[in-house]
Parts: structure tokens; C-alpha cells; sequence
């Protein structure tokens, strides 16, 4: 009687694909969505249809849902450098193999970003502009942020949001936790800190995302964006690094 064929691992190739493509879902809905839809009719003050806030924020948590359900089996679904280096602080990922899947992020993060900057030249006169003009959708602080917040709440922001989602990753990941559910949790999880961080920052949490989108919006834009590749990256450190202290002690007899 012969035994059943496990399933072979996927090989680095196809974990770096579907980090791509996790990722271009990711930046492609949440840029998408925050320039096509949030305000709409464009320039329309009573915004009748536009989805604001509240609409991107549940974009984004979409799309990683999705993204998590459709490629987490193959990637692990990070999609991010900021959560690549937090799993791997707390032991969950190989650090020898976090820069392929950091550039890997980058490319899908410029694509998706490519993506919706191609589409919004091919929509009325004046749209591109608007959209390059509010800094397509990059985060900023001081002048450049929604709220008109400074960079130290910036900072902090950034720290916090960023090390409580790794937290909650880190958690609904883990072998104790109920299977199946996290993408769900990560996604809601995501919602809801785009829902605080929105107005003080625009919400990074991801320098892929941020990056790509500073490309894009240029000029001073650029020039702040130093703060949300290092503050994001500080966040997921931190909660990586504490995890195995805080919740994966061994109990003693």
C-alpha cells in the first residue's frame, strides 16, 4: 500500500511571485480606491458618493484579507518589509531570506502604484494633477499631513500601529491560535488602525506602500518619507522582538 504524496513546499520563486502579487493587490486597492473613490464626484463638496475615511481603511483591510487567503499559503502572505522583518525578530521567518522578499515587496508596491498613476492619466483634465498635487495618497506630516499633525506624532504613530498589527499577526498566527481565521482577524486589524492613523499621517504601516507612493507624489513628499521606512520598521522590530518574551515563555513546573 503506498502512502499519500505530501505536497511539495513551495519553491522561493513562487513565494517571491505571490509576494508581488500580494503585494500589487495591496497598494493597486488601497491607492485605487483612495484616489478614485474616496471623493467623489471629484471636487465635490458635499462628496455624495465618495467612500472617505472610512472607505479606504476597509479597502485596505480587504485587500490584505484577500491577499492573505489567496497567497498566504504559498508566501506566508507579508506584503510587507515592515512585517517580513518583524516575523523574522521573533523567529517565525529566515532572515536569510528577508531581502528577496523585501524586493520582491517593492516591485509589487511600484507596479500596483504604476498601475493606478497610468489609469488616473487617462481620466478627466485636471485629474492627474489633483492626484499628483495631494501627493498620491503618500503619507506626510506638518504640512503634509491630513490632520496638519507634526512629525513627532508622526513618529509615534507610526511606532504604535505598526508593532500592535505585528502583535496581532504574530498572535493569530500562532500554533495555539484557532486555524483559519487569520487573515480575517489581520485584515479587521488593519481597518481599524488606518481608521486612527488616517488623519495624523496618512497611515504607512508599510514602507512598500509608502514608498511607492512617494515616487509618484515627488517633491516633499519624498522628502519626509525617510520617516515612514525607518518608524514602521522600528515598530515591527520592537514587537518582534518582545513577542518571544511577552507571550512564547515556556511555562515552568
Amino acid at each position: 500500500m503506498t502512502s499519500p504524496i505530501e505536497p511539495q513546499a513551495p519553491s522561493m520563486t513562487a513565494r517571491l511571485i505571490a509576494e508581488i502579487a500580494g503585494t500589487f493587490l495591496l497598494v493597486f486597492g488601497l491607492v485605487g480606491t483612495a484616489v478614485f473613490s474616496a471623493a467623489f464626484p471629484g471636487g465635490d463638496a458635499g462628496n455624495p458618493l465618495g467612500v472617505g475615511f472610512l472607505g479606504v481603511a476597509l479597502a485596505l483591510g480587504l485587500t490584505v484579507m484577500i491577499g492573505a487567503f489567496a497567497f498566504g499559503p504559498i508566501s506566508g502572505g507579508h506584503f510587507n518589509p515592515a512585517v517580513t522583518l518583524g516575523l523574522a525578530a521573533a523567529g517565525r521567518f529566515s532572515w536569510r531570506d528577508v531581502i528577496g522578499y523585501i524586493l520582491a515587496q517593492l516591485i509589487g508596491a511600484i507596479l500596483g502604484a504604476t498601475v493606478i498613476f497610468a489609469l488616473a492619466a487617462n481620466g478627466p483634465s485636471g485629474f492627474l494633477d489633483s492626484a499628483v498635487a495631494g501627493g498620491f495618497v503618500s503619507n506626510g506630516y506638518d504640512e503634509l499631513s491630513p490632520g496638519g499633525f507634526g512629525i513627532v506624532a508622526a513618529i509615534v504613530i507610526e511606532i504604535v500601529i505598526t508593532a500592535l498589527f505585528l502583535y496581532v499577526i504574530l498572535g493569530v498566527t500562532h500554533t495555539r491560535a484557532t486555524a483559519g481565521f487569520a487573515p480575517i482577524a489581520i485584515g479587521f486589524t488593519l481597518t481599524l488602525l488606518l481608521l486612527v492613523a488616517i488623519p495624523v499621517d496618512n497611515a504607512s504601516i508599510n514602507p512598500a506602500r509608502s514608498i511607492a507612493t512617494a515616487i509618484f507624489g515627488g517633491g516633499d513628499w519624498l522628502v519626509q518619507l525617510w520617516v515612514f521606512i525607518v518608524f514602521p520598521i522600528v515598530g515591527a522590530l520592537i514587537a518582534g522582538f518582545s513577542y518571544r518574551f511577552l507571550f512564547d515563555g515556556l511555562k515552568r513546573s
